[in-house]
């Protein structure tokens, strides 16, 4: 289909631009137009075997709750993870394009991507985004994964403009970013075990919730909780709600005794006689 000097290589993105293929970007402003869904607050922290990521579910049209349930963390490909914040359609395509990047490119070179080269791909899917963010469509991912060469786990930040950013420890984006990640600057030190990291993602996105309306909280009523997945040697996993659900519950009773109040039970289910279960 193409010739020596004009062949896309392994860039699955590429190949979409030289076929015509690509989305055009807005020819103006959306912003007052449109109620534009927007993903909000996810964090990623490092620790003893790898990195936890984590976001919550609750997606926002301005001040109303578009959705409650929206997933936020997904699998790149085996050994890297992305979680998502801004604008949500813009957001989980540029997901979805990126998880078909990685896997052309190991069809086509018969190698997966080193994942600094995962992290620069990425970057250039948000860069090439920029003319859609000017227009109010902005999409600001977190990038984590388990360097095999290095035996470590490691995480990037980026910026509307596709610019990229190795962070040490942690790393958080979306409106409640900034209450998420003083949590985690407070809690985080080297060596953290694997029940201490998914309790400080946990303890950060709590207080995100608590001080920022577009995030979301714990919901009790409907069993909804954030989700969250390590990323170690052995893969990508994501952590059963139901052990998300049990730390949670040990949260709200320390708070709640600091507070001096009762701390609130789990719903009770019912069986089909309408008895509680």
């Amino acid at each position: 289909m193409f010739s020596p000097h004009d062949d896309p290589g392994p860039s699955f993105a590429e190949l979409l631009r030289r076929m015509g293929l690509e989305p055009p970007a807005p020819a103006s402003s959306l912003d007052g137009v449109l109620a534009i869904t927007h993903a909000t607050t996810v964090v990623a922290v490092r620790y003893a075997d790898g990195v936890v990521m984590a976001g919550d579910r609750r997606a926002t049209s301005g001040n109303l709750i578009s959705h409650r349930a929206m997933e936020k963390v997904f699998a790149a490909d085996r050994h890297s993870g992305v979680a998502i914040a801004g604008a949500a359609g813009p957001a989980m395509d540029m997901v979805k394009l990126f998880q078909l990047q990685l896997e052309h490119y190991e069809k086509v070179e018969a190698s997966a991507l080193s994942l600094d080269g995962k992290a620069n791909q990425l970057s250039t899917m948000v860069r090439s985004n920029l003319p859609a963010a000017m227009q109010g469509l902005a999409v600001v991912p977190l990038f984590a994964g388990y360097d095999l060469a290095a035996g470590t786990g490691r995480l990037f930040q980026y910026d509307v403009t596709g610019g990229r950013y190795e962070e040490s420890n942690f790393a958080s984006t979306g409106s409640g970013s900034l209450h998420a990640s003083t949590v985690v600057k407070l809690g985080f030190r080297e060596g953290l075990s694997r029940e201490e990291t998914l309790d400080l993602a946990i303890n950060a996105l709590f207080t995100a919730a608590d001080d920022d309306s577009a995030t979301g909280g714990p919901d009790l009523v409907r069993g909804i909780y954030p989700t969250i997945a390590t990323i170690t040697a052995s893969g990508f996993e994501r952590v059963a709600e139901p052990e998300i659900a049990e730390r949670f519950g040990a949260l709200l009773s320390v708070l709640s005794a600091r507070e001096g109040l009762t701390p609130p039970r789990r719903p009770e289910t019912s069986d089909d006689s309408g008895e509680p279960s």
